[in-house]
C-alpha cells in the first residue's frame, strides 16, 4: 500500500489540495496517508508534500527552502507551493482520469485546462501560502473578505487551541480540509471540461455567421446559452480583429432572449458599448416605448444587458445600438 505524507500539526489549503490531487489518482486510491515532521515517516513514505526540506520532482515535493523559486512555467512569478508542485507534475493525468479521456487522444485539451486551471485556481493557492498579494497597497480595502477564501476555511478547521487538540484532532479535520479543496477543485474541472471547453465551437460559428446577424459583423447570436466571454476574446484575436464585437444575444428561460453588450474583458461590468443611456432602467411598455421595439422587458440600469420577449425584439435592439 502506497504511503503519502504530509506535515503534522496546522494545515493549509495547498497541502490539503495537493493530498487530495494525489488520491484522487487511481494509482493512489487507497493509499495511506501520514502527517509527521518526523524524518523518518518521511523515508517510510511513497511521496512527500509540503514538508521533507526538498524539491525534486519524484518523491519530496516540498517549497519552504531558502533556495526554492520553481514556478508553473516562464510564464508565471509566482513560486509554486505544494498544490502548485503536485499539479505541476500530476494535472494532467488528474485531468485526463476525472474526466474519462486518454492522455495521448485528447493531449490537446488536456493541456487547455491543465493550463487554465492552474491560472484560474492553482495560482491563487500558490500565491497565499507563500503570502503573495493580489494587490499592491493592502490598506485600502473596499471590505474584509479575511473569512471568506477558501484558504480561511481551511484554516478556520484547524482545531482551536483551547480544547488542547492532539494529533489526530488534527487529522481528523484535516481530512475534512481536503476533501473541500477537492470539490471545488473537482467543480471546477467538470465546468470546464464540460462546459467551458465544448462552448468554443459555438462562439466559432456564431462568428463566422455574425454579418447574417447585422451588417456591421457586430452582433453575435446563439441559439443556445454557452459560456461565450473568454472565447469570444480569442476568437476576435485569432481573427485579428478584437474589440470589434460588441452585443451578443442568446435565448433566456421561456421564449425570452437575452442581449448582452460585450465588457472589456471578461470579469469587468464596463462595455465596450453599453446598450442605450435612454433605455437603461426600464422596464416593459416604456421599454418598448423609449426603443419603439415591441415586446422589451428590460435593460439593466449600467446598460450591460437587457431582455426581450423574443428573438426579433433583442435582434431589432442590437440593430438599433450598433447604429446609435
Amino acid at each position: 500500500m502506497l504511503k503519502i505524507c504530509t506535515h503534522s500539526g496546522s494545515f493549509h489549503a495547498d497541502e490539503a489540495l495537493a493530498v487530495y490531487l494525489l488520491r484522487s489518482l487511481k494509482k493512489w486510491t487507497n493509499s495511506t496517508l501520514l502527517r509527521s515532521r518526523d524524518p523518518a515517516k518521511w523515508e517510510e513514505a511513497d511521496i512527500v508534500v509540503d514538508v521533507g526540506g526538498k524539491y525534486d520532482d519524484v518523491k519530496f515535493f516540498d517549497h519552504h527552502q531558502r533556495e526554492f523559486s520553481t514556478t508553473f512555467s516562464d510564464k508565471y512569478q509566482t513560486k509554486l507551493s505544494s498544490a502548485g508542485l503536485v499539479f505541476k507534475k500530476f494535472g494532467k493525468e488528474v485531468i485526463a482520469e476525472k474526466l474519462n479521456w486518454d492522455l495521448n487522444e485528447e493531449s490537446t485539451n488536456i493541456n487547455i485546462l491543465y493550463e487554465k486551471l492552474y491560472k484560474d485556481f492553482i495560482e491563487s493557492v500558490d500565491a497565499n501560502d507563500n503570502g503573495v498579494s493580489n494587490y499592491e497597497n493592502t490598506n485600502e480595502r473596499k471590505f474584509n473578505d479575511k473569512n471568506f477564501t477558501l484558504a480561511s476555511v481551511v484554516s478556520n478547521l484547524n482545531p482551536l487551541w483551547v480544547d488542547e487538540p492532539t494529533d489526530a484532532d488534527f487529522d481528523k479535520q484535516f481530512e475534512k480540509a481536503s476533501e473541500i479543496m477537492g470539490q471545488v477543485f473537482d467543480n471546477l474541472l467538470l465546468s470546464y471540461g464540460r462546459s467551458w471547453l465544448p462552448a468554443k465551437q459555438f462562439v466559432e460559428k456564431a462568428f463566422d455567421e455574425r454579418f447574417q446577424a447585422h451588417p456591421s459583423g457586430k452582433v453575435l447570436v446563439f441559439d443556445r446559452f454557452v459560456p461565450w466571454k473568454e472565447h469570444l476574446y480569442g476568437v476576435e484575436i485569432a481573427n485579428k480583429c478584437h474589440g470589434e464585437i460588441l452585443y451578443v444575444l442568446f435565448p433566456d428561460s421561456g421564449n425570452n432572449w437575452r442581449i448582452a453588450a460585450v465588457p472589456v474583458s471578461s470579469s469587468s461590468f464596463e462595455s465596450r458599448k453599453a446598450l442605450p443611456e435612454p433605455w437603461r432602467g426600464l422596464r416593459d411598455e416604456k421599454l418598448s416605448e423609449a426603443a419603439n421595439v415591441e415586446g422589451c422587458v428590460f435593460i439593466h440600469a449600467a446598460g450591460f444587458i437587457g431582455g426581450a420577449n423574443s428573438k426579433e425584439g433583442v435582434l431589432k435592439l442590437a440593430a438599433l445600438a450598433v447604429d446609435n
